[in-house]
C-alpha cells in the first residue's frame, strides 16, 4: 500500500499535488462546506474535494463563485465540476484555475438527474460520445497547469453495451491526460441501494493497473466505506491507490485520525472519541460554520451534523432528538450543555442499516448542485 501519491507530472508548469495518505474526504450534497473540511483536515484528511458545482453556477458569476472561493488553509483541495455541454464545463474549469483549486474533478458519476433531458453527472456514462468531449474540453482548457481527474460509477447499468461505454470513457481520461479516476463500486442505475461490487473494482485495476501506473494516474475506489478499517479493506481487495471517504465521515472525522493510526500500527487505532473530544469538535464545526453562513443557517445546517455526531454519545438517541430540535445558537449550546458536560467514554459509530445501504429518507449523497450556497 504506498502512503505516498502524486496528482499530476512534476514540471516547470504543472502543479502537481502530492498526498500523504490513501484516503481523502468526498464531496457531499449539503454537507462538505469548507467548515466541514477544517475540522476534516485537523482530523488527518490530507486532500477534499468539493460537492459538485454546476457550470454555469460559475459561469454567472455572483453567489455561484462566492460559494467557491476557497480560504488560505483549504488545501489541498480539488473542485468538482458538473455539467453537460463542453465549453460550458471547461470554462467552469478555467474559473475552478483562477480561485486557486489545485485539481479539477469531473463528475461523471451523480446518479441524480436534476434537468430532463439533459444528461450531467453520472448520466453522461449512458452516452459516451459526449462525455468523452467534455473530458477533451475539460483537458484542453486546463491540462498541464492543474492535475485533472474524473469521478465515475462502474457503469451506467449492467448491460454489456453500458459496460463497453465506461470502459471508453475510463480509457480517454488516461489518454487524455487526466491524473486519476475514483470509481464508485455501483451503477448510476443503482443510485445508492445495494452493496457496491468490488470485485468490478479489482477488475478495473487488473485491466489498467499497469498502464496507469506508467502514465502516472491513480485509481481510487469508493462505496461502503464507513470506519476505517473499510478503507484499507477496499485497498486490499480491490487493489486501488487510494480511496474516497464520502457518507461514512459525516460526524465523524474521526474516521480520518483512525485511519492515520491503523496505517501506524496505533493498536488503539479505533477508540472511540470522548464526549470533551465530541463537543469541542462539534463546538468549533459550529462556530466555523456560524462565521461562514450566519446563525440562521448555521444552525439548520448542523441540525444535520448533529444528528450523525450523536452516534458517537451513550445517549445518541436522545441527544439526535435534542439536536434535530435545535433551532438557535442558545439552543445548540444547551445541547452540549446537558449532553457533553461530563466526560467519558464514547461509542462506536454505527450507522442504521437503512443508511447504508440507502433506503433512509434523509440518507446524504455525494453530489449535488448547490445554488450559490
Amino acid at each position: 500500500m504506498a502512503a505516498m501519491l502524486r496528482l499530476g507530472k512534476q514540471g516547470d508548469e504543472m502543479r502537481a499535488v502530492v498526498i500523504d495518505a490513501p484516503f481523502y474526504q468526498a464531496g457531499l450534497a449539503g454537507y462538505s462546506d469548507a467548515a466541514m473540511r477544517m475540522v476534516a483536515r485537523k482530523h488527518g484528511c490530507p486532500y477534499c474535494i468539493t460537492e459538485a458545482m454546476l457550470d454555469v453556477f460559475l459561469l454567472n458569476g455572483g453567489k455561484g463563485v462566492k460559494a467557491a472561493e476557497l480560504g488560505d488553509r483549504d488545501h489541498p483541495i480539488a473542485g468538482q465540476l458538473m455539467g453537460s455541454h463542453p465549453d460550458d464545463i471547461a470554462a467552469g474549469a478555467r474559473v475552478l484555475v483562477s480561485l486557486g483549486y489545485d485539481v479539477v474533478d469531473v463528475n461523471l458519476a451523480c446518479p441524480v438527474k436534476k434537468i430532463k433531458k439533459k444528461a450531467r453527472g453520472g448520466h453522461l456514462l449512458s452516452v459516451p460520445d459526449e462525455a468523452v468531449a467534455i473530458l477533451a474540453a475539460v483537458a484542453d482548457a486546463v491540462g498541464g497547469e492543474v492535475p485533472m481527474t474524473v469521478k465515475l460509477r462502474r457503469s451506467y447499468d449492467d448491460t454489456p453495451e453500458m459496460v463497453s461505454a465506461f470502459h471508453r470513457i475510463f480509457q480517454a481520461a488516461m489518454e487524455q491526460g487526466f491524473s486519476g479516476a475514483t470509481v464508485h463500486s455501483r451503477t448510476v442505475q443503482q443510485k445508492y441501494v445495494g452493496p457496491g461490487r468490488r470485485s468490478a473494482l479489482r477488475e478495473i485495476v487488473d485491466q489498467y493497473g499497469d498502464d496507469a501506473k506508467a502514465r502516472g494516474f491513480t485509481i481510487g475506489g469508493s462505496g461502503d466505506v464507513w470506519e476505517a478499517p473499510d478503507i484499507f479493506a477496499m485497498i486490499e481487495q480491490t487493489g486501488v491507490d487510494w480511496v474516497s471517504v464520502a457518507r461514512g465521515c459525516i460526524g465523524n472525522p474521526w474516521v480520518f485520525t483512525q485511519a492515520r493510526k491503523l496505517m501506524a500500527g496505533d493498536p488503539g487505532a479505533m477508540r472511540p472519541p470522548t464526549i470533551f473530544e465530541q463537543r469541542d469538535v462539534l463546538h468549533e464545526h459550529f462556530t466555523m460554520s456560524v462565521a461562514m453562513h450566519g446563525e440562521s443557517l448555521a444552525s439548520r445546517t448542523m441540525r444535520k451534523f448533529g444528528i450523525r455526531f450523536a452516534r458517537h454519545h451513550p445517549c445518541g438517541d436522545e441527544v439526535k432528538q435534542c439536536f434535530i430540535a435545535a433551532s438557535s445558537l442558545r439552543e445548540w449550546h444547551a445541547v452540549l450543555e446537558r449532553f457533553y458536560s461530563g466526560d467519558g467514554p464514547g461509542v462506536r459509530n454505527v450507522p442504521p442499516e437503512a443508511e447504508r445501504d440507502g433506503r433512509a429518507d434523509d440518507a446524504p449523497t455525494d453530489c449535488a448542485i448547490p445554488a450559490g450556497r
